[in-house]
């Protein structure tokens, strides 16, 4: 990538990155892959991430990427949040996270605020900072992912959240992180021409490999090997006892099978699994990998539930790959999986149609037959980075 000097203020702009992360890895990795990008082509900008997740600190930053950890919350099965570390009630912390952020925001004083999927945040903890924003006149951008659910779902969300006008009153731009031939993430909602005029479409975020570290990891693995990754893993147990019984049951299978079960799967799940792979001569398994990318690029192939960050990683690293993806609460990964199905570039084993190992063992032959995405993917389909720089200078020198 080339790297641009900005002349007069613009040498030192600033960015501030806000992510909620309430469960998984999702959002920060995506914030993270947006601020390293912005760093690396524009000399002497400074990117500020806000963000909840408890697991921020063993990820690696570049230079001018720095982090600010906000009091973490997790939501709860039923649909409520409580405090995550905090033995205090959930009122007090979200007050704590809305000071924490605005405060953040005043002193740092960005010339561009990225929020990522929550046009409010969470419980609106970001509206005050948006309002002092708009009157300091700095630009707002919502970053979508390529899905965000089913319409009907997402229709009751944003009902309740008051999203929409939100979206009219404090944002300036839309980046969708995806490609239209995936659809639209906002389809089905009644959104107003002044929303969709503000709407643009990046393109996937493509993932490179660390630039001198790779995964420990490595070289203790049998190759060729199977990645097999839920993600964070706090809901990736069903996936996760679908793909190990195929492996137990079966002692054909063409790759040994890496399971990464990923750091938010609860210790009783994590230790059951490992006992069953141990036993096992053609599987082993780890519980995190702070340089997923370099497991992911030496993988002869990919099982995986289908998140945004997991899909970028497949596509970027020319991965065959099975997804297999969670249906419930969201369908969220069900749609994206369909989706990218129909265009070929991943095969998709719906887990509605029955849970039985024969279907899993198939789906496991069968994958080393699979095109690989770079021969059927759309042109463009992966720019989303080249397109968010481009953006990020128009709307720096319509603002400043």
């Amino acid at each position: 990538m080339t790297e641009f000097s900005m002349p007069g203020k613009l040498e030192n702009a600033r960015v501030l990155m806000y992510s909620h992360d309430t469960f998984g890895l999702g959002h920060l990795r995506r914030c993270r892959a947006l601020a390293h990008s912005l760093v690396e082509q524009f000399k002497g900008l400074s990117v500020l991430i806000l963000t909840g997740s408890p697991i921020i600190g063993r990820f690696e930053f570049k230079v001018r990427v720095d982090f600010v950890r906000i009091p973490g919350v997790i939501k709860l099965r039923n649909g409520d949040y409580t405090s995550l570390g905090l033995h205090i009630n959930l009122e007090h912390t979200l007050a704590m996270r809305e000071s924490i952020i605005l405060h953040t925001a005043e002193i740092f004083d960005p010339d561009l605020f990225i929020v990522d999927k929550e046009p409010l945040g969470l419980k609106g903890e970001v509206e005050s900072t948006l309002k002092m924003l708009k009157r300091k006149g700095k630009p707002v951008v919502l970053g979508l992912r390529d899905v965000l659910d089913a319409p009907r779902l997402l229709r009751e969300e944003w009902a309740t959240k008051n999203a929409i006008p939100a979206l009219e009153q404090y944002y300036d731009e839309l980046w969708v992180y995806g490609d239209i031939s995936m659809g639209d993430p906002l389809a089905g909602l009644d959104i107003p021409e002044t929303i969709k005029n503000k709407q643009h479409y990046t393109g996937y975020l493509p993932r490179a490999l660390p630039e001198k570290v790779q995964s420990k990891h490595l070289a203790d693995i049998p190759h060729p090997y199977l990645l097999v990754t839920p993600g964070g893993g706090g809901d990736g147990v069903e996936m996760v006892e679908w793909v190990l019984s195929a492996y137990e049951s079966a002692g054909d299978l063409p790759w040994h099978g890496l399971f990464v079960v990923g750091p938010f799967m609860s210790l009783a799940n994590q230790e059951n699994f490992k006992e069953r792979i141990d036993r096992l001569d053609n599987a082993s398994l780890i519980t995190f990998d702070n340089h997923m990318e370099s497991l992911m690029d030496h993988a002869a192939g990919v099982v995986a539930m289908g998140g945004y960050n997991t899909f970028c990683e497949i596509l970027s690293f020319n991965k065959r790959a099975l997804i297999i993806p969670r249906t419930t609460p969201r369908e969220e990964q069900l749609i994206r999986a369909q989706n990218a199905a129909q265009l070929n570039l991943v095969k998709l084993l719906d887990p509605r149609g029955g849970i039985d190992n024969h279907r899993m063992v198939e789906a496991l032959k069968s994958l080393a037959q699979q095109e690989k995405p770079s021969e059927v993917m759309p042109k463009g389909f992966l720019r989303g980075l080249e397109t968010v720089n481009e953006r990020f200078i128009d709307i720096i020198r319509t603002y400043n």
